[in-house]
């Protein structure tokens, strides 16, 4: 078959591949991206965005319901699960075909095909059997969901990959698992009229955030209905009827519609030769990389979440940016990855960025809290019973706000700009010497003096 040369070769038109790709085709590179799928990745096609615009469509009941409140009088409303997932599916298509425009807009040519490496400079499509010669390869392949251990029945259960596209709304749903996916999940199905029942294997959702975060969202996700059982995993999955008898450790059984696993994603690395050529692979199968994104083979890079660092979509398009830069625009630039701001798009969302209370307790000799909960203006004409919890985590010793945590409305909104003040080491005085906007709930973080707790290490003897 023929051959021909590139300047860079991406395997995975993701969020990473497609940023990288775009910014070294700006800078006058030659450049091949090669998709087995659709170009977008994870994010655009099955994942964030398509998430975020259920999570929008599930939200609406409440809305309806508070508008009472308001003085709105509404017609009973209706949902109408399959129009749902029809726009959402025309938004998607639109999305795609923007991503592959914009590639050719800076001259990428675009590969529908599986992608493998032969040897560390040649790759070849498995569409066609082409063998393209890449002077540098960035291998931005994604991850996919996982099930994890094998139990009777798993293939009864499907994964957030599926859930986007139910021929029928569940009208009792299970979904095992603690973490972002999960939960939001159980939110989407919740909110659009499903019985919701989450297990998960710890003693508390959302691992490794903050504990009170984690205490306050389960609260509320369990005030709005939905059943979280904690300390059990699933056992087994048989068939019953139309729906599923799902039997859990410890003996409990339920019966349900559609069972889901949503236990963590593994990065896209078998088959793709990246151990013949030298690329490292961690234990987990992420491929191993240094602060610019290079492999163990000084031409082979790699970003997003194949690579396992932090796996969110703006750390993987902020990697294919830099590794751009450091590589064609002569302007070498490694990642930063502390302090990333970050949302779970539940109800009522979540937002973070920085340490925990316990995490800056191990770090720091002194840590000063400040927490605020309190029922939010919009809710309290509706009726509705929901807290807001707001929390800073402070350097004790030199007054630097080294965390912030926020549940409530629009908290993804609010931890984007607050994350800006956390980078560039705002202290707590910075945050008291700012006008608050009122009336809003946001004004809480600008207006809390007196910390809910101090923490002092005690001095080695």
């Amino acid at each position: 078959m023929s051959e021909r040369d590139v300047d860079l070769f991406v395997i995975g038109a993701g969020s990473g591949g497609v940023r990288a790709a775009r910014i070294a085709g700006g800078y006058g590179a030659r450049v091949t991206i090669a998709e087995e799928f659709r170009v977008g990745g994870t994010c655009v096609i099955r994942g964030c965005v398509p998430k975020k615009l259920y999570v929008y469509a599930s939200r609406f009941p409440h809305d309806f319901e508070d508008a009472a409140g308001y003085g709105w009088a509404l017609p009973e409303p209706s949902f109408d699960w399959r129009r749902l997932v029809a726009n959402k599916d025309k938004e998607i298509a639109r999305l795609e075909a923007a991503y592959a425009a914009n590639l050719e807009k800076a001259g990428v040519e675009i590969v529908r095909s599986r992608a493998v490496l032969e040897d560390a400079h040649t790759v070849r499509l498995v569409a066609t059997g082409e063998r393209v010669r890449a002077a540098h390869v960035l291998i931005a392949t994604g991850a996919h969901p996982t099930s994890g251990a094998a139990i009777p029945g798993i293939e009864h259960a499907i994964s957030s990959n599926e859930a986007f596209d139910l021929a029928e709304l569940p009208r009792h749903i299970l979904i095992q698992g603690g973490g972002y996916i999960a939960l939001e999940f159980a939110c989407i199905f919740a909110g659009l009229g499903s019985e919701v029942t989450v297990v998960y294997r710890g003693q508390n959702i959302l691992r490794g955030f903050d504990d009170d975060i984690r205490a306050h969202l389960r609260g509320e996700m369990e005030r709005r209905g939905i059943r979280i059982v904690t300390e059990r995993t699933v056992t087994a999955i048989e068939p019953k009827g139309e729906g599923y008898l799902v039997r859990l450790s410890g003996g409990e059984a339920r019966e349900v519609d559609r069972v889901m696993f949503a236990t963590g994603r593994v990065p896209n690395t078998a088959g793709l030769g990246l151990e013949a050529v030298g690329v490292g692979l961690h234990a987990n199968g992420g491929v191993v990389v240094d602060d610019y994104s290079r492999t163990a083979v000084p031409h082979i890079y790699a970003v997003g979440d194949v690579t396992n660092r932090v796996n969110l979509t703006p750390v993987a398009i902020r990697e294919g940016h830099a590794f751009a830069d450091t590589v064609f625009g002569g302007r070498p630039t490694p990642i930063d990855h502390a302090d990333i701001p970050t949302a779970v798009f539940t109800e009522p969302e979540v937002g973070t960025v920085g340490l925990t209370e316990a995490a800056a307790r191990a770090a720091l000799p002194a840590v000063d809290v400040y927490t605020a909960v309190f029922r939010p203006m919009r809710v309290t004409m509706s009726g509705r019973e929901t807290r807001m919890l707001m929390k800073l985590v402070v350097d004790g010793s030199n007054d630097r706000v080294v965390g912030c945590h926020i549940v409530g409305h629009d908290a993804g909104e609010m931890i984007q700009l607050v994350g800006i003040a956390v980078r560039m080491k705002a202290t707590k005085a910075d945050f008291d010497a700012t006008m608050a906007v009122h009336p809003t709930a946001a004004e809480e973080l600008v207006t809390m003096r007196t910390p809910t707790a101090r923490h002092r290490r005690q001095a080695a003897e």
